[in-house]
């Protein structure tokens, strides 16, 4: 990026405005390619402590708090620099999820779940891949509606509802 920048600073002192608008659009592109990475990387966080949830039906502390990082980190990056607009739309989520991560998440979550027991071939026969979106789903919803302060006790009734979540809830009591 360091070179771009020189480039456009170089173009804008020549005069050459086509050109630095063309390394603006450049620049731009590689802003939103690193930002869907970054969402990415929690989505896939995300998507492997649900299907762990799913197969050993169960939630730890450990993994709820996972969870709801990677929530508060996805509405964070998520949302544009305006205020307004966001990079994934509500609406796209599901696609987003079964083009570019769930794969990926189950191949991480075959070495996690019950220890590493199941190849990831194993363990994607035996998910209700449905359930894991439409989880995840109404979990990235979440981010649309609640701001941040209020979002983690939002979260913690929706995770109260996942397979071993009434425990998890009262662990204290």
């Amino acid at each position: 990026m360091t070179q771009e920048l020189i480039d456009l600073k170089k173009s804008i002192l020549e005069g050459r405005y086509g050109d630095a608008l063309a390394i603006v659009d450049e620049l731009e592109g590689m802003s939103k390619k690193a930002i869907l990475r970054q969402i990415k990387s929690f989505l896939r966080i995300l998507l492997i402590h649900l299907i762990k949830n799913q197969v050993e039906k169960r939630l730890t502390n450990s993994w709820a708090a996972s969870i709801r990082n990677a929530i508060r980190e996805i509405k964070e990056v998520n949302l544009k620099d305006n205020q307004t607009s966001y990079y994934i739309n509500s609406n796209e989520w599901e696609k987003f999820i079964e083009d570019q991560v769930i794969e990926d998440a189950i191949a991480d979550a075959s070495d996690e779940v019950m220890n590493g027991k199941f190849t990831r071939s194993q363990l994607s026969g035996m998910l209700d891949k449905s359930q894991i979106l439409t989880t995840a789903t109404s979990l990235l919803a979440l981010t649309y509606n609640y701001s941040p302060k209020e979002l983690p006790a939002i979260m913690d009734d929706y995770l109260s509802q996942l397979a071993g979540g009434e425990d998890w809830i009262n662990r204290e009591k």
